[in-house]
């Protein structure tokens, strides 16, 4: 059940009117900057933290 073709071009048709032709190209390119960095966090989620992986399991010296 996904979207055809004349459902996306109604959506835009109405996001055109709404928007006006002027602020269409900084919408897009604020959407795609947005996806972009969520799908650069999701990479940085999956892929393990050097830090922690590098860490000692030594206990720390005593402080006197």
């Amino acid at each position: 059940m996904g979207l055809g073709t004349t459902e996306l071009l109604l959506i835009l048709a109405v996001v055109f009117l709404v928007f006006g032709g002027s602020r269409l190209p900084g919408l897009g390119k604020a959407l795609g900057e947005s996806m972009r960095n969520f799908r650069t966090g999701l990479r940085d989620t999956k892929t393990p933290n050097r830090e922690i992986e590098d860490s000692d399991d030594k206990p720390s010296p005593d402080i006197k």
